[in-house]
């Protein structure tokens, strides 16, 4: 099974204009690893010392990409807002040690 990567704009919410591809990759776990790599990349870039887990959730839910991926044949289970919301608990907590 092949596995597309889509990658929406959360400050162009469900506009599919603003939908690009990422890639094309073998496997839902490649793909779902893809979508991981894309969130936490602009977690990375976003997170500031002191920063609460809230405040770069909110900025991810307003400005980041929101990858998703699109198989062909079942299902791929994987939300890109709730990886980010535990990645972002992660950053915060790790910064605060």
């Amino acid at each position: 099974m092949t596995c597309k990567v889509l990658i929406d704009d959360n400050f162009h919410y469900q506009d599919e204009n603003e939908r690009v591809t990422h890639g094309q990759f073998e496997t839902a776990e490649e793909a779902i690893a893809a979508c991981r790599s894309i969130v936490d990349d602009f977690l990375a870039g976003a997170f500031k010392p002191g920063m609460s887990a809230t405040a770069l959730y909110d900025l991810y839910r307003s400005f980041g990409d929101d990858p998703s991926a699109d198989p062909k044949g079942a299902p791929v289970a994987f939300s890109a807002w709730q990886y980010a919301r535990e990645r972002c608990e992660v950053l915060a907590a790790t910064a605060c040690r």
